[in-house]
């Protein structure tokens, strides 16, 4: 910039002053003849470009068309004129791909950089500028080439100047009526037959790189079969798609801005262009999908999980991955989720039309194509690999086109209440949900880690599609169970499930050999007569110490431990609350439970997924520690919603369910009989449960006990008892407002 402020200086002062008769038409065309009479007098072909006069002749005339420019104002000068009568452009674009003398090619791209850049007027629609631009974007991205440099350069120029003027696109993109009915027609196979991306479109024949290589040997496992494509591909899309998979991370990067300037372009029928006109969507779920083959099968389901992901800039700006991430194929797991951090960009960025159709390629290409054959396979170690790096995606996936693909490939669509026979309406949901009871403790942590990072992002789908659905009726009440609440407008359970409570042995003893009455309570129990009131039985007292007084009192050890009470959950519950009362604000959720009609008893199912985590629940005392904690953190969080159906199903102990129904509570109730007769028979229990739970804490070393996996099973349950209190205390609150 300084260079050519120095130039812009000296030609004013030549005319002002030293030659005020100083003709710029005259010395623009004596710089431009200086150049083509090297051609004519030069016979050493040898001779770089820049041991001649062309470059410093090139850098005249574009300081000459600058000047002349802010001299001129609005008319178009002189010089320019000469430019485009006599095609200028035309002639450099012919020279650069003869490349001689040798060099050539760069200078002329970095000529068409500056005049795109540096001239103000609009000059891309004229024929004598998009035609020799559209010759050069095609010498682009060529294999083996020497000129990556300039070529992301000059694109970038480009790409600048349509985002500046976006009705120039059309001339850029080459589109006529038969290039896109090809382009339309092969996308549309390739996406219809779920092709991992192996076939579409290069550049020109060259040999197979390690990345095409490994995207076809997963085509070949993902039974995708090649679409009938083109065998080489022009245009800008293709040529930056390429560019964007340099060595060179400048180039790279460069690149992939130049794209997103294209795609970011917020006309609509610009979008219908390049998602008509282009291979872009394709090209885009091919380079994803490439990227995912690359990484290496052995990974560690725990090195997966640990990844934080990076944008997908640093990927280019940093040399290597941060130490704490390092690991055997670390840099490919980064070079997929970075790339997959771009369609998030782009989808987002991109017009409504566009962005549809890159998230549909996305999901029949990546998906569909490659991730789904994995997840239905029979191989535990793969089933175990790739739904940890499907649970990684999804939580890296923010894009509101792409989160839509993503949900209605893992759930489907359908609203209707599950049926328990219904199995095959939806296969990979029905086998993904079977995997969370899988026989493998790995997979079924692995696969409960997916379903939670689904529940954590912003889709009013999932809730519905998992488990509001089933719970629309309230069919798992009693019919004729309630009466209206005046103060609500809503239904109340009648007293007879808390007279069966009161009335129930095995429920009294609970309340009385748990020794609560000797603590001090956070919150005071009610008595009989206040749980006579409709208008009390859902006080906060009531439902919190229904579930605090669960655990018998020889089964409690967190009173025994600082630092380990109630309380400390209801900061935790109190934050979660409000992340899922943010993210369900625009979901038009009812404020109050539905009033249910009278209607004959039916039978009521949960639907799979809440069936699954129940029946987990219910062996609680028999899993795995780890296996234990990731049930009660999906139950946990599904608790937490502030939907008043979810929370009466799984926060409410004082429903009357219809026959055949179980809830929450009534699961854990039945834990803790079983609990309870299997601690009779194991010596000095509470020592014991104090021993493994200060080893958990890590303050003691692990040693070998009895009946380990059951000591942890009681603390666990414990902890989620305390859990679930905390979230209805923090959640009855305001729904008691």
């Amino acid at each position: 910039m300084d260079m050519f402020n120095k130039v812009t200086a000296f030609l004013q002062q030549a005319l002002e002053t030293r030659e005020p008769s100083i003709n710029l038409l005259d010395s623009f065309v004596n710089h431009w003849k200086a150049i083509t009479n090297y051609y004519i007098e030069t016979t050493d072909e040898s001779r770089p470009v820049k041991q001649t006069d062309i470059p410093w002749c090139l850098r005249q005339m574009l300081d000459i068309l600058v000047y002349e420019e802010k001299q001129q104002g609005e008319e178009t000068g002189p010089c320019m004129e000469y430019l485009l009568q006599h095609k200028l452009l035309e002639t450099l674009c012919t020279l650069g791909k003869a490349q001689y003398p040798p060099g050539m090619s760069q200078q002329v791209m970095m000529f068409f950089s500056k005049v795109l850049s540096q001239i103000q007027k609009p000059v891309l629609h004229l024929i004598n500028v998009y035609r020799p631009v559209q010759k050069l974007i095609n010498l682009c991205g060529l294999p083996d080439s020497k000129t990556e440099t300039e070529e992301s350069q000059f694109l970038f120029a480009v790409c600048t100047r349509v985002r500046k003027d976006p009705y120039v696109l059309n001339y850029i993109l080459e589109i006529t009526k038969d290039s896109q009915k090809r382009c339309s027609s092969t996308s549309d196979e390739a996406l219809e037959e779920g092709c991992s991306g192996a076939s579409s479109p290069e550049r020109a024949p060259s040999p197979p790189s390690p990345s095409s290589s490994a995207a076809s040997s997963c085509s070949a496992r993902s039974g995708a079969h090649p679409s009938s494509s083109p065998q080489t591909a022009t245009g800008i899309i293709p040529v930056l798609m390429h560019l964007g998979k340099s060595q060179k991370s400048r180039v790279a990067l460069r690149s992939m801005e130049s794209l997103l300037l294209l795609v970011s372009l917020p006309q609509e029928d610009t979008g219908h262009l390049l998602a008509e006109g282009t291979p872009l969507c394709h090209l885009l779920a091919q380079r994803l999908t490439e990227l995912y083959c690359l990484i290496p099968s052995s990974l560690s389901p725990a090195d997966i999980h640990s990844y934080s992901g990076a944008q997908w800039r640093d990927h280019f700006t940093q040399d290597s991955p941060e130490e704490s991430q390092s690991f055997p194929g670390s840099e490919n797991l980064q070079g997929f989720f970075c790339f997959l951090d771009y369609c998030n960009e782009l989808t987002k960025e991109a017009p409504r039309v566009l962005g549809v159709k890159m998230a549909r390629a996305i999901h029949l290409q990546w998906l569909k194509g490659v991730i789904q054959p994995h997840l239905l396979q029979m191989s535990e170690a793969g089933i175990l690999v790739h739904t940890a790096l499907l649970s990684c995606s999804v939580r890296h996936i923010h894009s509101p086109a792409l989160l839509e693909e993503l949900v209605q490939f893992l759930l489907g669509s359908d609203t209707h209440c599950e049926k328990q026979q219904d199995t095959q309406t939806h296969i990979l949901r029905y086998r993904l949900i079977e995997h969370c009871n899988h026989i493998s403790d790995e997979i079924s942590i692995t696969t409960l880690r997916l379903f939670e990072e689904l529940l954590q992002k912003p889709s009013k789908s999932i809730l519905t599609n998992l488990v509001l659905r089933n719970l629309e009726k309230r069919s798992y009440r009693l019919p004729g169970s309630g009466v209206m609440d005046e103060r609500h407008g809503v239904e109340s359970d009648v007293l007879e499930e808390s007279e069966e409570l009161e009335e129930d042995p095995f429920f009294t003893d609970m309340y009385e050999d748990s020794g609560f009455g000797s603590q001090e309570p956070l919150l005071s129990l009610p008595s009989a007569r206040e749980r006579h009131n409709p208008r009390a039985h859902t006080q906060v007292a009531d439902i919190v110490n229904s579930f605090l007084c669960l655990v018998p009192q020889e089964a409690k050890t967190s009173h025994l431990v600082q630092g380990a009470g109630y309380d400390t959950y209801v900061h935790d519950a109190h934050k979660l609350l409000k992340e899922c009362i943010a993210l369900s604000r625009d979901w038009n959720w009812p404020d109050s439970v539905k009033t249910t009609e009278t209607h004959p008893a039916t039978d009521f199912y949960e639907g799979h997924f809440l069936q699954i985590l129940f029946d987990r629940i219910a062996r609680i005392l028999e899993q795995p520690y780890e296996l234990n904690l990731q049930v009660t953190s999906v139950l946990s969080r599904l608790a937490v919603f502030p939907h008043p159906h979810l929370h009466e199903y799984l926060l409410d102990p004082y429903i009357s369910l219809s026959p055949g129904a179980r809830s929450l509570f009534s699961t854990l109730v039945r834990v803790i009989g079983e609990l309870m007769q299997r601690i009779q028979h194991i010596h000095n229990v509470t020592d014991k449960l104090m021993m493994i739970r200060r080893q958990l804490m890590g303050l003691e070393e692990e040693t070998l006990l009895d009946h380990v996996t059951l000591l942890k099973g009681v603390i666990v349950l414990e902890e989620f008892c305390k859990e679930l209190a905390a979230i209805a205390f923090v959640k009855l609150p305001i729904e008691e407002q």
